[in-house]
């Protein structure tokens, strides 16, 4: 039995009352949440900072181009270099600059693993801990 019919109306008519009371309760949830929250938005302290006219620095890493082709050969900056060599490179790049440099390394597909590897050992004893690696796009 529906609870129109209980007040003496027709069973056939809907019910219009609407119930607000989850609604009042779900507004009021908000309310006190939106009053405890809203003070510590502004706890930021007021300073007034000094205004000084300087230029940005640039502080690029420098950027080791080493490359390995199908028979193993290492190049550095376009250069052909030997494995000895290289590593005296590394050092060099490291101690001379501010920043430590990055290795952008590409490898010819051909080349065997073992090169590569020895060529990231070489990089990580001199302490160079930037290592990317240089690929094409897939077409």
């Amino acid at each position: 039995m529906a609870l129109g019919s209980m007040f003496g109306r027709e069973e056939n008519q809907p019910m219009s009352e609407i119930n607000t009371t989850p609604l009042v309760d779900v507004m009021l949830v908000l309310l006190v949440i939106f009053i405890i929250t809203a003070p510590l938005v502004h706890q930021a302290v007021q300073i007034d900072l000094p205004r000084v006219d300087s230029t940005k620095l640039d502080d690029k890493p420098r950027v080791l181009q080493v490359a390995i082709d199908g028979s193993g050969a290492i190049y550095l900056d376009g250069a052909r270099i030997d494995r000895a060599e290289l590593a005296g490179q590394f050092a060099a790049a490291v101690q001379a600059g501010k920043s430590a440099p990055e290795l952008h390394l590409r490898a010819d597909r051909d080349t065997r693993y073992e090169r590569v590897t020895d060529v990231l050992a070489l990089a990580q004893k001199s302490g160079i801990v930037r290592i990317a690696f240089v690929t094409e796009p897939a077409p």
